[in-house]
């Protein structure tokens, strides 16, 4: 199969103008004969469903949460960018632009980037529009900082609480909608297969969470807005529930899965603590702005991080990275802590952490000014820790946080199915090989509300000439019966090991082999050591209760069986890209100092992996840069 990215022609920055000048429209009437599912209630999802509905479609939104604004998006902290050059600092759309194509180290579209910068102005005065408390200036004007990888300040932020706000503002339009009966809600809903009918989406079978009964629902396009999948590390940032499984199950049905190794490991998360920890918690990026990293110079040094004096700090951010400091890009400070850590220099009650110092901005700034920034984090901190951040430095480690892989779509944002979308995390589309820091909510918040709602109308004006088949349809009872029959295989195993048993083994395997740094050997280990974690969960798992009944342990069950497999293909794509790149390290592509070097001659292009009967076909989308000439990414 050719993998079409439909990118238009023309000047970079009249693409997008171009698509919708040449893009079909459907006659208002004619939209509310058309039904779309949207998998997924976040800032993609409810961004999605708010607008579709708005427009007129009839909408069916699904999410495993027992409401839309427990989605995790709720959970980003730190800021959202946009191009508005508030501070005249020389930023601009052109430079958010190639911040975020170098940011992803040349490993993503120029057409689907340049978008992504293009939209973020328009999206803030959206999201205003929509009562999200931004935080100003004395005078009322809205107030950046900046984040990781760039030397402007572009992220628009609500304290720490961004991602809060944010989709407070989507779900108040999302159930403004439901009111108006444009949209049905199915909380508590969990999608568990896809159903491909004459090679088009059509569909999608859910369980009810609640009763466990099996469900069908047809559709004339399928939206998936379900997040990422670095629970497969099991210890991440993400909220216990995040899962894989959607777009999966997707994959198994044609989708193709693209850049699955792809997966951000953030720099300031709360170090784990012990072997009983099912997730990590995040502190948010925007610390970095007046925090300084450090270690001490000693290893293993006794003294209390007060007792230390300068003179045996390593501040060594700002040692390495003179030009971006404490706030060079997420993958290089991640990598540059566990360095340290490594080596014998980490702090902590496991020696897993460095410090994160907030003296000098004190000193500097005053206490007031920090707690205004960033207030609810130090009291997140405190209530977590017990240590209170204004007096002793925090302790932070690097942790599995964002998904850059994910479904491959083109440029409208459709998979390799027809009537299949993927928006926000759950796809690959704008970040490259490394995320920056403030575009998570960018990405989702655009692909919702703006990009989506301008493409599928290309689709669906095809479709109104075909008659949409109804859950009665031979492909829906196979479905179905195809989820029965697997849910009742785990359920009979009836082993003598927990599914967290499983996950944990597969956890440790993803981590230390897969994660900030790999090498040839490790990930041949790993393939073979997650195929025997496979084996053995689907001879010794043990699932108490029953299907027809509330069964978190039969959630978490269903979800690890499609995370063992994916960790599979992450380790497989990983071994394949014989590179550095982005948050993608291999340690037999490196410089004599450590850094990371990308074969631009031989891995400039995105891959794309096909499921075939259990294996894994590979396809390429070559990568062209006609705008921007790939340079060696440095931070120096």
């Amino acid at each position: 199969m050719t993998l079409d990215s439909k990118i238009p022609e023309g000047k970079l920055e009249d693409k997008w103008s171009n698509y919708q000048l040449n893009s079909q429209l459907i006659n208002p009437a004619n939209k509310k004969k058309l039904n779309i599912i949207v998998v997924g209630s976040g800032l993609a999802g409810a961004g999605a469903v708010s607008t579709l509905a708005e427009l007129g479609y009839d909408v069916q939104c699904f999410c495993y949460q027992d409401s839309a604004r427990r989605a995790h998006s709720v959970a980003a902290q730190g800021g959202i960018n946009a191009a508005k050059n508030y501070q005249h600092d020389g930023d601009s759309v052109y430079r958010m632009f190639y911040d975020t194509l170098k940011g992803g180290d040349f490993r993503s579209r120029e057409a689907n980037t340049y978008r992504l910068a293009q939209l973020s102005a328009p999206l803030i005065d959206h999201f205003v529009q929509q009562g999200v408390p931004f935080a100003r200036e004395y005078g009322g004007t809205l107030v950046n900082r900046s984040f990781g990888g760039v030397q402007v300040q572009r992220t628009f932020y609500a304290r720490g609480q961004t991602g809060q706000q944010l989709l407070l503002a989507a779900y108040s339009q999302l159930y403004k909608m439901v009111r108006a009966k444009k949209v049905k809600m199915y909380p508590r809903h969990e999608m568990l297969d896809l159903v491909v009918i004459e090679g088009k989406a059509k569909g999608i079978i859910t369980r009810d969470l609640v009763t466990g009964a099996l469900k069908r629902f047809a559709a004339d396009a399928v939206v998936l807005a379900t997040g990422g999948y670095s629970r497969v590390f099991r210890l991440s940032t993400l909220a216990i529930g995040c899962n894989g499984s959607a777009i999966w199950k997707a994959h198994k049905k044609g989708a193709f899965f693209a850049a699955p190794s792809f997966t951000q490991i953030h720099p300031t998360a709360l170090p784990q603590t012990s072997e009983a920890q099912s997730k990590l918690t995040l502190m948010s990026e925007s610390l970095r702005n007046d925090g300084r990293i450090w270690v001490p110079k000693q290893k293993g040094d006794p003294r209390k991080a007060n007792d230390i004096p300068e003179e045996d700090r390593d501040y060594y951010l700002e040692r390495r990275y003179p030009s971006f400091g404490n706030l060079a890009p997420r993958d290089i400070a991640s990598r540059a802590a566990k360095e340290r850590i490594d080596a014998g220099y980490g702090c902590g009650k496991l020696n897993n952490a460095v410090y994160l110092d907030f003296k000098t901005a004190i000193d500097k700034l005053g206490l007031e000014t920090i707690k205004d920034r960033y207030g609810n984090l130090f009291s997140m901190y405190q209530k977590i820790t017990g240590i209170d951040a204004y007096k002793e430095p925090m302790q932070i480690s690097p942790a599995a946080h964002f998904a850059m892989g994910g479904l491959w779509v083109d440029y409208e944002l459709m998979t390799s199915i027809p009537g299949l979308y993927a928006i926000g995390e759950c796809n690959f589309s704008d970040h490259g090989a490394n995320r920056l820091g403030a575009n998570s909510l960018l990405q989702a918040s655009i692909d919702g509300y703006f990009i989506l709602p301008n493409t599928i109308n290309n689709y669906l004006a095809s479709e109104m000439k075909v008659d949409r088949p109804d859950t009665s349809h031979p492909e829906f009872e196979k479905s179905e019966l195809e989820t029965a029959q697997h849910i009742d295989k785990l359920l009979a195993i009836n082993g003598s090991k927990t599914v967290d048993h499983f996950h944990r083994l597969l956890g440790k395997v993803m981590w230390q082999e897969c994660a900030m740094s790999r090498n040839r050997s490790g990930l041949e280990k790993a393939i073979v050591q997650i195929k025997a974690i496979r084996d053995q969960f689907w001879s010794d798992v043990k699932i108490t209760g029953g299907k027809d009944e509330l069964n978190t342990e039969l959630e978490k069950a269903l979800r690890l069986a499609d995370f063992i497999e994916l960790g599979a293909l992450m380790c497989m794509d990983a071994l394949e890209r014989e590179e550095s790149c982005g948050a993608h390290f291999r340690e037999e592509f490196q410089t004599e100092d450590g850094e990371a070097v990308r074969k631009d001659q031989n891995f400039s292009y995105v891959s794309a992996w096909e499921f075939e009967k259990g294996n894994f076909k590979l396809h390429k989308e070559e990568l062209f840069f006609e705008f921007v000439k790939p340079s060696i990414r440095s931070y120096k």
